[in-house]
């Protein structure tokens, strides 16, 4: 057993997570079961206060009790740079507040072990960081331009259409050849954003599913697949998308050998891309899931694979 680390884990309200489902839980129950030590506190309480960055939040204990899952201990502020490890895990949308963090983080990191590495969370959010392969992608748009998008359009007939730093299948339109919406559409995103809107060609084999394939320090574990609900195009768990067993093949092991030593040099520990067909749309760093669904299909334990990685760098 490695020595026990001090493990700050900064993300999105404990109380409402879904022990069955969230992958922060399932590393964290790992991270306790290999005696390492746990701090956990949401975004909003992180602090840069002269020279150093703060967080304040509670020692926890975790267990897999529903409606009793965790035990928080004393509220106490404290100093980032003495501890370990930092595990990033809230969710999107990658926002402002989200980037904030991850330049206060930056000040820490590599002292304390950051994952993912902050710098490159930023750099690569999950939608931008494909477009480093676009012989892997479909035929991708990043614009905000109505003219643009009717070009691409115009191009590729059926497209998927959604913010660009959205996440769980939020705002995510299919626009066939048929549509008449895509002005309205561009009108209601650009009211509430100023940030640009992703389109992708619509691939159909997405109708089979969505694959996520996770990959930990550049290597693929496994995947899931997740099939989206009759008449729906999102396959997304969080929108009632199914998932199911399924293997790696040749081509998403091809994909991982090309983008998977990328992932490495950026110290993205935990990493879930997503495969349709033979297309890779998303590479998501900010705070992957499946883990939990992947260890109930195949047995394979990423949580563990991940503190391995982990640990081998404290080392």
């Amino acid at each position: 057993m490695s020595k026990s680390l001090k493990v700050a884990i900064q993300m999105d309200p404990v109380g409402a997570i879904n022990i069955d489902a969230d992958s922060t839980f399932r590393i964290a129950i790992e991270a306790q079961a290999r005696g390492h030590r746990l701090f956990y506190y949401t975004p909003d309480k992180l602090s840069y206060r002269e020279g150093r960055v703060l967080a304040r939040g509670w020692p926890i204990e975790l267990r897999r009790v529903k409606g009793d899952h965790y035990t928080l201990g004393e509220e106490t502020e404290i100093d980032l740079g003495d501890w370990d490890v930092v595990l990033l895990r809230q969710d999107p949308p990658f926002d402002m507040a989200y980037i904030t963090t991850t330049h206060l983080l930056d000040r820490i990191h590599p002292k304390t072990l950051v994952v993912n590495d902050p710098f490159w969370v930023r750099n690569s959010p999950e939608k931008l960081l494909v477009l480093n392969f676009p012989d892997l992608t479909p035929p991708t748009l990043i614009a905000r331009d109505l003219a643009a998008i009717r070009a691409f359009k115009a191009a590729h007939g059926d497209i998927i259409l959604k913010p660009l730093y959205g996440n769980g299948g939020a705002g995510v339109f299919r626009l066939d050849e048929n549509d008449r919406n895509l002005s309205s559409l561009h009108e209601l995103f650009t009211g509430f954003s100023r940030e640009p809107l992703i389109a992708q060609k619509f691939v159909p084999d997405v109708a089979k599913g969505d694959k996520r394939v996770i990959l930990v320090d550049g290597e693929p574990v496994g995947a899931i697949n997740r099939v989206p609900q009759a008449g729906e195009t999102r396959s997304n768990m969080h929108v009632g998308g199914r998932p199911e067993k399924i293997g790696l093949t040749e081509r998403d092991l091809e994909i991982c050998a090309r983008i998977g030593p990328v992932l490495r040099e950026k110290g993205q520990i935990f990493v879930g891309i997503d495969v349709i067909g033979n297309w890779l749309t998303e590479i998501n760093v900010t705070s992957p899931t499946g883990i939990q669904e992947l260890e109930r299909f195949d047995g394979t334990n990423t949580a563990e694979k991940i503190w391995q990685a982990i640990e081998a760098k404290r080392a």
